[in-house]
């Protein structure tokens, strides 16, 4: 896997880099997994704007992933590797022996043509999905459930790695990515191995006109609004805005609290993401 930079062709050849990546093996999308993906451009169901700077993009289907894996004593083999636009990591397609398809995320490492398994046979390989109880502590794992039987949750994006660092009781103790320590029951199932394509971050667009590709439309900072569109817009020349940062109809920006209260996985969190000092 290497970071790929053009020539400078051109202003947006420039400074735009592309991931190549050896273990993908192309092959041509599953039909029967596709899924229309209907564009929203951020509104709801009532056609009222509720995440702004979106819309537009290219065309894409969704590949339905089984976050799952519920075929369980079954043999699947690595068919391809793919390129999935709707994700940051790659995707595998498994043919298993009775004769069902299905996508996965690709873990870091996985090549056509490996064998996969799940369920309680299963040995903690590469891939391989098996609760978590039936794991050897400091295994590295990825797409965890965070209840059993829900599918995965937790370590779906390219390059992550949740270690399992100790079990107590009737749950296990995980650390994630952001440093946070978590507590999963020990039922919950997780797939073998740190999710691939981990050099995801370090591209480099290029040109607002990729991110244009990916439905992302541009953003004005307030302080360059009017003041009628803006509460930190307005003012002779450049200002700070006058005012802590705000969104256009006024409610605070930073240091809100964006947990739902009403959910109880908060319990659950033995060690924040964020640094205490």
């Amino acid at each position: 896997m290497a970071i790929h930079k053009y020539n400078p062709t051109s202003p947006g050849r420039r400074n735009a880099t592309v991931v190549r990546d050896p273990d993908i093996t192309g092959g041509k999308p599953e039909k029967s997994l596709l899924v229309r993906l209907k564009r929203h451009s951020g509104r709801n169901s009532y056609g009222r704007l509720t995440s702004r700077h979106r819309g537009g993009g290219h065309k894409r289907k969704y590949r339905v992933i089984d976050f799952r894996r519920q075929h369980d004593g079954v043999p699947a083999v690595v068919a391809e590797i793919q390129y999935d636009p709707n994700r940051s990591a790659n995707v595998a397609l498994l043919h298993y022996a009775n004769g069902r398809k299905s996508y996965i995320v690709a873990p870091l490492g996985l090549k056509k043509g490996a064998t996969l398994l799940s369920g309680p046979e299963a040995e903690p390989k590469l891939g391989n999905v098996l609760e978590l109880r039936h794991m050897p502590l400091g295994t590295v794992v990825h797409c965890v459930e965070l209840e059993p039987g829900r599918g995965a949750r937790l370590g779906r994006s390219a390059g992550s790695a949740i270690r399992l660092s100790s079990r107590e009781g009737d749950y296990a103790q995980l650390i994630l990515p952001s440093g946070e320590v978590r507590k999963v029951h020990l039922r919950c199932r997780a797939t073998v191995g740190q999710v691939g394509n981990i050099d995801h971050s370090l591209v480099k667009l290029g040109k607002a006109g990729r991110n244009r590709w990916k439905g992302r439309r541009p953003k004005v900072r307030g302080t360059a609004q009017s003041a009628y569109a803006h509460p930190m817009g307005g003012g002779e020349g450049r200002t700070a805005g006058g005012r802590h940062p705000c969104s256009p109809w006024g409610k605070l920006s930073k240091g809100g609290k964006t947990r739902n209260p009403r959910r109880v996985t908060s319990r659950m969190i033995i060690r924040g993401r964020k640094k205490r000092r």
